[in-house]
Protein backbone atom coordinates (compact mmCIF):
# COMPACT_ATOMS: atom_id res chain seq x y z
CA UNK A 1 0.00 0.00 0.00
CA UNK A 2 1.14 3.66 -0.54
CA UNK A 3 2.06 6.24 2.02
CA UNK A 4 -0.77 8.30 0.83
CA UNK A 5 -3.71 5.97 1.64
CA UNK A 6 -1.88 3.25 3.96
CA UNK A 7 -5.70 2.14 5.02
CA UNK A 8 -6.98 1.71 1.29
CA UNK A 9 -7.09 -2.00 -0.73
CA UNK A 10 -6.36 -1.61 -4.67
CA UNK A 11 -8.75 -1.89 -6.43
CA UNK A 12 -7.77 -3.74 -10.14
CA UNK A 13 -8.43 -1.31 -13.25
CA UNK A 14 -10.26 -3.63 -15.20
CA UNK A 15 -11.86 -7.17 -13.88
CA UNK A 16 -10.13 -10.33 -13.95
CA UNK A 17 -12.01 -12.86 -16.42
CA UNK A 18 -12.30 -15.25 -13.07
CA UNK A 19 -14.35 -12.59 -11.23
CA UNK A 20 -17.83 -14.12 -10.71
CA UNK A 21 -19.71 -10.60 -10.47
CA UNK A 22 -18.43 -10.19 -14.64
CA UNK A 23 -20.13 -13.14 -16.05
CA UNK A 24 -23.43 -13.20 -17.33
CA UNK A 25 -25.41 -15.43 -18.80
CA UNK A 26 -26.24 -13.87 -21.38
CA UNK A 27 -25.66 -14.24 -25.15
CA UNK A 28 -23.15 -12.23 -26.74
CA UNK A 29 -23.73 -9.49 -29.43
CA UNK A 30 -22.09 -10.78 -32.63
CA UNK A 31 -21.63 -7.13 -33.35
CA UNK A 32 -17.70 -7.06 -35.20
CA UNK A 33 -17.75 -3.24 -34.84
CA UNK A 34 -17.97 -3.10 -39.32
CA UNK A 35 -21.46 -1.74 -38.73
CA UNK A 36 -22.99 -1.05 -42.36
CA UNK A 37 -26.30 -1.85 -43.34
CA UNK A 38 -26.43 -3.31 -47.33
CA UNK A 39 -28.79 -1.18 -48.83
CA UNK A 40 -30.53 -4.04 -50.89
CA UNK A 41 -30.20 -6.71 -48.21
CA UNK A 42 -31.48 -4.88 -45.14
CA UNK A 43 -28.92 -6.35 -43.17
CA UNK A 44 -25.73 -5.48 -41.06
CA UNK A 45 -22.27 -6.29 -43.32
CA UNK A 46 -21.10 -6.61 -39.69
CA UNK A 47 -22.78 -9.10 -37.78
CA UNK A 48 -25.64 -9.35 -40.34
CA UNK A 49 -28.70 -8.69 -38.09
CA UNK A 50 -30.95 -6.58 -39.35
CA UNK A 51 -31.74 -2.97 -37.73
CA UNK A 52 -34.49 -3.87 -35.75
CA UNK A 53 -32.56 -6.91 -34.03
CA UNK A 54 -29.40 -4.49 -33.56
CA UNK A 55 -31.72 -1.75 -32.39
CA UNK A 56 -33.52 -4.65 -29.81
CA UNK A 57 -30.85 -6.76 -29.08
CA UNK A 58 -30.19 -5.20 -25.67
CA UNK A 59 -34.12 -6.04 -24.71
CA UNK A 60 -34.21 -9.36 -26.18
CA UNK A 61 -34.40 -12.62 -24.05
CA UNK A 62 -31.61 -14.64 -24.19
CA UNK A 63 -34.07 -17.80 -26.22
CA UNK A 64 -34.52 -14.64 -29.00
CA UNK A 65 -31.18 -13.37 -29.20
CA UNK A 66 -30.27 -17.43 -29.63
CA UNK A 67 -33.37 -17.24 -32.14
CA UNK A 68 -31.07 -14.59 -34.46
CA UNK A 69 -27.77 -15.72 -33.80
CA UNK A 70 -28.94 -19.17 -35.54
CA UNK A 71 -30.01 -17.33 -38.37
CA UNK A 72 -27.02 -14.98 -38.95
CA UNK A 73 -24.91 -17.53 -40.88
CA UNK A 74 -27.93 -17.99 -43.65
CA UNK A 75 -27.81 -14.10 -44.05
CA UNK A 76 -24.30 -14.05 -45.04
CA UNK A 77 -24.90 -15.61 -48.46
CA UNK A 78 -27.23 -12.72 -48.99
CA UNK A 79 -23.85 -10.61 -49.33
CA UNK A 80 -21.65 -12.81 -50.69
CA UNK A 81 -23.49 -13.02 -54.03
CA UNK A 82 -21.74 -11.39 -56.95
CA UNK A 83 -24.58 -8.47 -58.57
CA UNK A 84 -21.96 -6.84 -60.90
CA UNK A 85 -18.74 -5.81 -62.37
CA UNK A 86 -16.80 -8.31 -65.00
CA UNK A 87 -18.52 -11.54 -63.15
CA UNK A 88 -22.06 -9.76 -64.38
CA UNK A 89 -21.05 -8.94 -68.17
CA UNK A 90 -18.94 -12.42 -68.57
CA UNK A 91 -20.71 -14.68 -67.00
CA UNK A 92 -18.33 -16.18 -64.54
Amino acid sequence: MDQATPNRKKIPLRPSDTDDVWRRDEVESPCIKLCSVHPTAGVCVGCFRTVGEIGGWSAMTPEARRTVMAELPGRKALLLRRRGGRGARVGD
